[in-house]
């Protein structure tokens, strides 16, 4: 399109493009036959493609995407062609998964490997800075299992497809709180403060001697805190 051909306020040119109205018509058309397609070649790429997707199955949808978007638009790409392009993707994606069958090094090429974040109520910061997880992240996902100290964690597994699995300890342990901060009003929620234990803010560890000028013998930081252990049969206390 020429410059001169943009005119303010052509409000054709602004909704239809350079393409007739009758094209509307045919890009419904297509865009039935793409997603019909697209449902075929997607469920012969398996039921995980339905769940949660791993990095492989990620890059295949963005493509799959990018392959359907001009044969639905483009009056001048024909929709035989995205097909023939989708029937490829699909036997790229069946042999992805046939070689990570058969590979388990080319498993771990492709999809990755999981990560410890937590060992027995203490966090791993060199997994955490690796896998660009923050703090705030892991303690979340413990909230929304309902673990509200990192002392009540035996482990913490950020899976290849960025998932948590979360385990916890048979008996309460003296760890960190898990709660915000900034919502002191629920600090003493089934929790028991301990005034001979402390715990490094940082990384969650509990050192057998408390000794704050020590620095954490996990992570060498030395932001100390009152260790805190679980009591699930205490009720709230609403007065604080």
């Amino acid at each position: 399109m020429k410059k001169q051909d943009i005119i303010p306020g052509d409000w054709y040119r602004i909704l239809f493009g350079e393409t007739p109205v009758v094209f509307l018509v045919e890009i419904l058309i297509r865009t039935f036959i793409m997603y019909i397609i697209l449902l075929v070649i997607v469920r012969f790429m398996g039921k995980r493609m339905g769940g949660q997707l791993t990095i492989s199955e990620l890059a295949v949808m963005i493509t799959l995407g990018a392959i359907v978007s001009p044969g639905m638009q483009m009056p001048q790409t024909g929709i035989l062609l995205c097909i023939m392009i989708l029937i490829c993707a699909l036997v790229f994606q069946r042999g992805i998964n046939l070689l990570e069958y058969k590979s388990e090094r080319f498993e771990r090429a492709s999809q990755g490997t999981l990560s410890i974040l937590v060992k027995n109520g203490v966090m791993q910061m060199d997994e955490l800075k690796q896998t660009k997880v923050s703090r705030q992240q892991l303690f979340a996902a413990l909230r929304n299992k309902e673990v509200f100290n990192l002392g009540d964690v035996d482990r913490v597994y950020l899976e290849a497809c960025g998932l948590f699995s979360i385990y916890t300890s048979t008996g309460p342990r003296p760890g960190l709180l898990l709660f915000p901060p900034d919502d002191r009003s629920i600090a003493t929620y089934q929790q028991i403060t301990l005034g001979n234990k402390i715990v490094c803010a940082n990384c969650g560890a509990v050192p057998d001697r408390p000794d704050r000028a020590q620095p954490c013998p996990e992570c060498g930081a030395r932001q100390w805190g009152s260790a805190s252990i679980s009591t699930p049969n205490q009720p709230v206390d609403s007065s604080s």
